[in-house]
């Protein structure tokens, strides 16, 4: 299936992200040669991975956190950033400091 063929490669290229950083959605895609930002966002809803695989480094490209696993309450999510190091300052992350770059 092709979906589940582009979701894989999604997940190969979000596991670069270390912790203490975060990507965003069109980066991941950008990555990929693609401009389906969307679709990078459903394989993040979907991840059957995680945590080896961590969605919750991906954010929106405005530093907005976002959401987590199919869900806006994002509390998780805001978590297991901040255990990792990553500052949120009103619901935002600086990418410019936590940005990580492909």
């Amino acid at each position: 299936m092709k979906r589940d063929s582009f979701y894989k490669k999604c997940y190969s290229i979000l596991k670069q992200v270390p912790k203490g950083k975060v990507a965003t959605y069109k980066e991941i895609a950008k990555a990929l040669k693609s401009k389906a930002y969307r679709a990078v966002g459903n394989a993040m809803k979907t991840n059957p991975y995680s945590p080896l695989v961590p969605c919750h480094r991906v954010i929106c490209s405005d530093g907005k956190v976002g959401g987590y696993m199919g869900s806006l309450n994002n509390r998780k999510k805001i978590e297991l950033l901040r255990k990792e190091g990553v500052e949120i300052i009103n619901g935002k992350i600086d990418t410019d400091n936590f940005g990580f770059k492909f």
